[in-house]
């Protein structure tokens, strides 16, 4: 499928599927179960208004969603009470499969939220965001029922170039622009037609997510879309235009750290995929300034990206979902 097709094709818009009865019509054809995670770490803010928006919408009002359930990483306001609170099923991250251990990272929820979550789609939602609207599962959701080859929904927030009010510039975050985009157009040019590659909010077929590794760390969204690539081709992929998404901006000192992760991690994907050949031991520390009056002291921080293996591939889960 050429690029210009594939973005054709497989862009769509909310708007596209506000007619949520239809697509719960769909659903019920197809016997599927659709799970929405939301992963936490101290987001006492806003996680109360997404469950109220998420849950009356779309599980009392139109029964869309099997489960809301919110995973965290240990916070330490009061996020997990709140989410209770309001009818999420609230899990510690250290809690779901307690063998394998625990490690600190979004991924690692992400990751841990396969086993622990029972849907044949997961739809990940990030719980900072200001603006939440049913839209931001529905949209990511829809065409993966409406279209059985369809297996990875990324969310975009930007429309395409033109609207019918005019024109305005698309394209994904600070490090997507900076970083990735570049990175794909070298080395992936398919992969250049994903509008936001590191957004927080995509959908996606268990099929997809159990045979996958997960970064536990800033490389997972990156990670993801190379293997899924690598798998099934760029036909899986789709993107969803969910307008405007207000969230809290990084200091550009932070989007550095998550620049590094994703950089480590996309060489060892382009590694392991025969694309680039004997790298050298990557190094694990970043090193910033910060500077004190007339004085500039260099600070370090170690980023490790560690890996989860596909889930497929523990036990423990085959086991609980009959995988032989």
């Amino acid at each position: 499928m050429k690029l210009n097709e594939w973005i054709k094709k497989n862009t769509f818009h909310h708007g596209q599927f506000w007619d949520i009865k239809k697509l719960i019509e769909a659903k019920e054809k197809q016997g599927l179960t659709i799970s929405l995670c939301l992963p936490t770490l101290n987001e006492e803010k806003t996680i109360g208004k997404e469950i109220i928006i998420f849950k009356s919408e779309l599980m009392d009002r139109y029964p869309l969603l099997d489960e809301i359930a919110v995973i965290d990483s240990g916070s330490t306001d009061k996020t997990c009470e709140i989410a209770a609170a309001f009818g999420a099923d609230v899990y510690l991250s250290s809690d779901i499969l307690p063998k394998q251990g625990t490690k600190k990272g979004k991924g690692e929820n992400l990751w841990k939220a396969v086993y622990q979550l029972k849907g044949d789609i997961i739809c990940y939602v990030d719980a900072d965001i200001a603006n939440i609207h049913p839209r931001f599962a529905y949209g990511l959701i829809a065409p993966l029922i409406y279209n059985p080859e369809m297996k990875y929904v990324k969310a975009f927030y930007d429309r395409p170039l033109a609207f019918s009010q005019g024109v305005r510039p698309s394209g994904g975050g600070r490090v997507t622009e900076i970083l990735v985009r570049p990175l794909f157009s070298l080395f992936f040019p398919e992969l250049t037609g994903l509008i936001q590659p590191l957004s927080g909010e995509y959908a996606v077929r268990r099929e997809v997510l159990e045979a996958i590794p997960f970064p536990i760390g800033y490389g997972v969204e990156t990670s993801h879309i190379i293997d899924v690539y690598d798998k099934w081709g760029l036909k899986a992929f789709a993107q969803t235009d969910l307008d405007q998404r207000v969230h809290r901006n990084q200091a550009t000192r932070d989007l550095g750290k998550m620049a590094f992760g994703i950089l480590r991690a996309f060489l060892r994907r382009t590694e392991a995929l025969g694309v680039l050949h004997e790298l050298p031991e990557l190094p694990s520390i970043l090193r910033q300034f910060q500077a004190h009056s007339e004085a500039y002291e260099q600070v370090e921080h170690e980023i490790f990206e560690e890996e989860r293996p596909p889930m497929i591939s523990l036990p423990e889960y085959r086991e609980k979902f009959g995988r032989k």
